[in-house]
């Protein structure tokens, strides 16, 4: 009897340290307090959570995310897959000329050193192209994710470089996700993307080019109001708001830009 009250006391105590240990849901950390008030108020026009199912990213997975920024996506990644997956924030070099990237970097690893219990599994890789293009070891991740970043590198004449860098990093079966701000297909695309909008065709052709199959696509983060013909280009909207007074409440009822958001397939 005593043998038996035993194992159902271990198989209980069990039950309670596996429970303890289940990861969150997406949907929890979405919702969770690591996030600021004002990142979350941005999830209309983001959608985090759907964006992030489309892209099929599972919290056992090895993923990265390019470019991160002061990390509003981190905040969601780092958390849902520290227990059992892996997150490789690839952001710019401490080495970079320009002074917005060592900046926003600084931000980047302050925000991550904050809260360890967040953050402290979350490993920093560099993509400054054309010297810095290892995000990860060759191979090795299931998902690469950017954000809004194909019109910078479009700028510099580094797509090409980037595309080819995602592809190398990825399995084969590996997803690559792009979310990017999506320009009209009526009039020629600016090779530069000086407006911040880029055409679905154009990232397509672009990831075709560094190998990976089209997948699918979502109209998760479209946006019907932008008109994508504004003074400041896409940063006339918000969150950046340009034009600061200057028909504020015109653009804040447009509200932010209209996105493609597009999977595409590292092939076997």
């Amino acid at each position: 009897m005593k043998s038996i009250l035993l194992a159902l006391l271990l198989a209980s105590s069990f039950s309670s340290l596996h429970a303890a240990e289940k990861p969150s849901s997406l949907h929890q950390v979405v919702e969770g307090k690591q996030r600021s008030a004002e990142h979350k108020n941005r999830d209309k026009y983001r959608h985090p959570q759907q964006t992030l199912a489309f892209f099929d990213v599972k919290d056992n997975m090895t993923v990265v995310e390019v470019w991160p920024g002061e990390g509003w996506y981190t905040e969601i990644l780092a958390p849902y897959l520290k227990d059992h997956g892996k997150l490789y924030a690839a952001h710019f070099s401490a080495d970079a000329d320009e002074p917005y990237f060592k900046k926003n970097l600084h931000e980047f690893v302050k925000k991550i050193k904050s809260q360890p219990k967040v953050y402290g599994k979350v490993e920093l890789s560099v993509l400054q192209p054309p010297k810095f293009l290892q995000i990860a070891p060759e191979a090795s991740v299931d998902r690469v994710l950017t954000f809004r970043n194909v019109h910078n590198w479009m700028k510099n004449d580094q797509a090409a470089a980037v595309f080819n860098a995602m592809y190398k990093a990825l399995k084969p079966g590996g997803i690559l996700g792009v979310v990017e701000h999506r320009n009209s297909t009526l009039k020629p695309q600016d090779t530069k993307a000086l407006s911040g909008y880029v055409t679905e065709d154009y990232v397509i052709a672009l990831a075709r080019n560094a190998g990976f199959e089209f997948l699918d696509k979502s109209e998760i983060n479209a946006n019907s109001k932008d008109t994508k013909d504004y003074p400041e280009g896409v940063w006339t909207l918000p969150p950046a708001l340009k034009l600061k007074d200057k028909d504020r409440k015109k653009y804040q009822a447009i509200g932010e830009s209209d996105r493609m958001t597009i999977k595409f397939i590292k092939p076997h």
